[in-house]
């Protein structure tokens, strides 16, 4: 994928979000190479019913993966949930939380369902143990996505790279799986991912609106800024 300059990347680009307009919007640039959406994005985008907008979305993007996670906390109605989204489309991911709220994994269950061939997408990641737990029963005939959110790491301080690096290490036996850089907060988190070595990487339709600005001129970056501040100021009327 080539964006912008002689910017070049292999890092797949996943755009995060459950603005269906938005979506559809990115898909038709041919931005991505497939999406994420989460319960929590989708409340606050105002969606009432789940399969409804689902069923919708796949029937405007049917040659995309698409993942769309379970909400029930115990694991009965997790796998429920989970046989019935894989259901609506060849394209979609079920994505499946590491763990319930309770902190009990959810291992056992993406064995069977991986076994069974459910393409799974394993959420909420933060450490390579729980990365080696998910490794050790995951089908290596079944497509999978292992996502780790290296936002949320980062933003306890810690850099998130190496969890990366040794995340790829654990599931290079696993052909058909494949590790997300989740939760990114800015555009060089591309970059990172990148040079990581990472197979995707999720990004929100703010990041994707930057991409034009990879490998802009920082003197004339500069400058917009300073014209910039210089037009708020008169259009707010200060004075000193």
């Amino acid at each position: 994928m080539r964006m912008g300059g002689d910017n070049k990347f292999k890092v797949k680009l996943f755009a995060d979000g459950a603005d269906i307009n938005e979506i559809v919007s990115v898909y038709e640039q041919g931005l991505v190479s497939g999406f994420t959406t989460n319960p929590t994005l989708m409340r606050k985008a105002g969606v009432k019913d789940y399969a409804d907008f689902a069923r919708n979305l796949l029937k405007k993007i049917s040659d995309l993966p698409i993942s769309f996670e379970v909400f029930s906390d115990d694991f009965s109605g997790m796998e429920r949930e989970a046989r019935k989204i894989s259901r609506w489309g060849d394209s979609v991911y079920v994505k499946i939380p590491v763990t319930n709220t309770n902190g009990e994994s959810s291992a056992e269950l993406v064995r069977k369902l991986s076994k069974e061939g459910l393409k799974l997408n394993v959420t909420a990641i933060m450490t390579t143990s729980q990365v080696q737990t998910i490794s050790e029963v995951l089908s290596p005939d079944t497509p999978s996505i292992v996502s780790v959110f290296a936002g949320r790491i980062a933003d306890t301080g810690r850099d998130p790279i190496p969890i990366i690096k040794k995340s790829l290490k654990i599931l290079a036996h696993l052909p058909h799986t494949e590790l997300l850089w989740a939760s990114s907060r800015e555009l060089f988190n591309i970059f990172q991912a990148d040079l990581a070595g990472c197979h995707i990487i999720t990004v929100t339709n703010d990041i994707l609106k930057k991409i034009p600005m990879i490998g802009r001129d920082l003197g004339e970056l500069s400058l917009d800024t300073v014209k910039m501040f210089y037009s708020d100021a008169r259009t707010a009327g200060y004075r000193i």
